[in-house]
């Protein structure tokens, strides 16, 4: 392969690993909602297994 196409090649290829890494990025950052929905729920799990283990409480079957 001679050396000019090489190198037009490579630069193609960095400007795509460029841009799939932008899309990347605004696609992580895009996500932070979740990591609320995901707080919440763990606190709501937390909250109903400490409910759930009080002393004296019981369980109708």
């Amino acid at each position: 392969m001679h050396p000019d196409n090489a190198l037009r090649l490579h630069h193609a290829r960095a400007a795509d690993l460029r841009a799939r890494a932008d899309a990347h990025r605004l696609a992580a950052s895009a996500r932070h909602p979740r990591e609320l929905r995901t707080r919440l729920g763990r606190t709501l799990v937390e909250v109903g297994l400490r409910l759930a283990a009080t002393p004296g409480t019981t369980v109708a079957h």
